[in-house]
């Protein structure tokens, strides 16, 4: 009888003893839908079954010392002094408990896409490496806003040729569920590793390819094409001001003004980008420079120049073919230029005033290289960070769909007019009709691509830098010429004005109107 008693009272003991061991912790705080809490203190306190433990390392150690935690051989810890000492909190005792550890990441469940503007843009997607969180605690409490960030290795064997650096972040809706965000969190690539530099405690992971990698080999290739093409721009777009100049002083329109206004916005954007680059090369040696802030303002104020008369190249490609009767717009061409020339100075100057540009450093992924271009600094703020990637990111994005609508509503006109034309195809002379079919549809191709370029639409094309790398190249060869096609189409609109002057005989109108039809407006 006493040692069936014995028997059981052990038993009883040994159950109610499992869920203090650090290996049950996971288990039991499963079992509720906010397990993160109870997993982040329960950590702390359990006991170890055995002198090694897989996957988790504890230990006390003095606070006014960094430490170094290895809780697997694939991962490491290192915590500085200023952490330890502000996760104490007002507790006197000078050592605290270290505890880190691995947990597969099956366990976090995603939350829906946010509608949180802040959530959008710090979130972070793609596939955890290796399925390995690192949870690093220590202390009484967790801290975060570090001035000395914690760091965190991940060994790798070159499997991945990128990674971004996250932590966890739980919603509000306390069911569970959060986010990877990226946010006070800096990642280095090297060749057997992932150091994460984050400033806070909590669970962390590398995502890999959420994007696409350039190595230092590509990127060099990126960067001739992207110097020979801003190169031939520059002075291309150049000679497509003069010949509008010239268009402009024989046929006063306002389509060739328009074209006047973003030549000379993509001349300054080409030109102010091989600047930029070349003087962050010179400048390497030092952080802060006037002239690489003045360099960055202006090119961004170019880029958003550029844009904003692509948008209204766009708006006034909408008057031409959809407002064509009865329209009066007074002092047409000063309201557009207080447009196009004022809200890229307002912005480019609260920009300015706040210290945002200065120097921009690119990094490899297969090498610890860096490529520098005068531009909106890395350092800056997180709010002027948003700002100024809104101006970037948003307002290109708006722009392209909106001109992409306009050239849509440019193939639907081509197309309706040669529907409607009766005299087409009259004639019993199958290989002149065939003849005039083809010469036609190639006017209406260059007609489209010709807008296209004059519309910014391959700015669109940004989209494709994150599904290949051929996406990458398409974007830059593409983008680094436009002022080359700009003075193609330049030309085009020349040698269809001197037909129109020296032919009286009755052409197509169709894509004669799209590529020389003014704006009927008083200025």
């Amino acid at each position: 009888m006493w040692t069936t008693l014995f028997i059981t009272t052990t038993l009883c003991f040994s159950v109610s003893q499992a869920g203090d061991f650090c290996e049950n912790v996971l288990d039991e705080c499963r079992k509720h839908d906010s397990w993160i809490g109870c997993y982040e203190d329960r950590i702390m306190t359990c006991k170890p079954r055995g002198r090694i433990m897989t996957g988790i390392k504890q230990l006390k150690v003095d606070s006014r010392q960094e430490v170094d935690v290895s809780p697997t051989f694939e991962h490491r810890v290192h915590i500085p002094s200023s952490a330890l000492q502000r996760s104490r909190g007002n507790v006197p005792e000078v050592e605290v408990q270290v505890v880190a550890s691995v947990i597969n990441s099956s366990y976090f469940k995603l939350s829906p896409p946010p509608r949180n503007r802040i959530q959008q843009i710090y979130r972070r997607n793609g596939k955890v490496f290796r399925d390995s969180v690192v949870c690093v605690r220590a202390g009484n409490r967790a801290v975060e806003n570090l001035s000395q960030p914690i760091t965190l290795s991940f060994k790798h064997n070159k499997e991945v040729e990128s990674g971004t650096c996250v932590f966890w972040q739980e919603t509000s809706a306390e069911d569970g569920t959060g986010y990877w965000s990226g946010q006070g969190c800096e990642t280095n690539y090297t060749a057997h590793e992932f150091i994460c530099s984050c400033k806070r405690q909590r669970f962390f992971a590398v995502l890999v390819n959420p994007g696409i990698s350039v190595t230092k080999a590509h990127a060099d290739k990126l960067n001739y094409i992207t110097y020979i093409g801003s190169g031939l721009s520059a002075p291309f777009a150049l000679i497509s001001l003069f010949i509008y100049i010239y268009l402009h002083r024989r046929h006063p329109e306002k389509s060739i003004s328009l074209h006047m206004q973003l030549t000379v916005a993509m001349f300054c954007l080409h030109l102010t980008f091989l600047l930029s680059s070349l003087l962050a090369q010179l400048l390497k040696e030092k952080e802060d420079s006037s002239s690489c802030l003045v360099l960055g303002l202006v090119l961004h104020w170019s880029l958003l120049a550029t844009l904003t008369w692509s948008a209204l190249e766009g708006f006034h490609l909408y008057l031409l073919l959809i407002r064509v009767f009865n329209i009066y717009v007074r002092r047409y061409l000063l309201k557009l230029s207080l447009i196009g020339w004022g809200f890229p100075t307002v912005v480019a100057a609260v920009c300015g005033i706040s210290r945002v540009y200065g120097k921009y450093t690119l990094n490899y992924s297969d090498s610890n290289l860096t490529q520098h271009m005068c531009w909106i600094s890395d350092k800056s703020e997180q709010k002027l960070l948003i700002v100024s990637h809104i101006t970037t990111v948003a307002f290109p994005f708006f722009v392209v769909v909106f001109n992409a609508c306009m050239l849509g509503l440019v193939v639907f006109k081509i197309w309706d007019l040669r529907r409607g034309d009766r005299n087409f195809g009259s004639s019993s002379d199958w290989k002149k009709i065939n003849k005039e079919k083809r010469k036609r549809l190639w006017k209406d191709c260059v007609t489209v691509l010709g807008l296209s370029c004059v519309l910014g639409l391959p700015w669109g094309l940004a989209s494709t830098t994150y599904v290949s790398l051929g996406g990458i190249y398409i974007f830059t060869v593409l983008n680094s010429l436009q002022g080359l096609f700009i003075f193609l189409w330049s030309v085009a609109l020349a040698w269809s004005n001197s037909r129109t002057a020296n032919n009286s005989s009755i052409r197509d109108s169709s894509s004669q109107k799209m590529m020389t039809t003014s704006f009927n407006s008083k200025n």
